[in-house]
């Protein structure tokens, strides 16, 4: 299931950017974090993928949302600057960004490699 996430559920499930200066992942599993906005075309299409995708990975990755509206200051801290931006973040290691409407295979093809996530 798809979760919204704001500012401060960010900050308990995935980083606490306020108070570490070094990445460290909050979260049980590793996550697919969509930076959206309701008004970008190319966010609505990427959105049911992301549905398809958090049924599939259910358990093994989570997949949030974050309103670049609503969250100006989260989306500032990460230099949110074109929608979709799209942050995979593994269990362990450096989190990746990707940017754009990206087809289903290439989401799965990074949550296998830079998530090393398994259907």
């Amino acid at each position: 299931m798809l979760e919204k996430l704001t500012n401060d559920t960010f900050k308990t499930k995935v980083f606490n950017y306020t108070e570490n200066k070094e990445w460290k992942f909050e979260g049980d599993v590793p996550c697919l974090i969509d930076f959206y906005a309701d008004w970008c075309g190319p966010c609505k299409v990427v959105a049911p993928i992301l549905e398809e995708l958090a049924q599939e990975y259910d358990g093994k990755l989570n997949v949030y949302k974050v309103d670049t509206e609503a969250e100006r200051e989260l989306a500032g801290a990460f230099g949110i600057q074109s929608i979709p931006s799209l942050l995979f973040v593994p269990k362990d290691g450096q989190p990746q960004m990707a940017q754009g409407a990206l087809p289903k295979d290439t989401f799965e093809q990074a949550i296998k490699e830079v998530l090393k996530v398994e259907k």
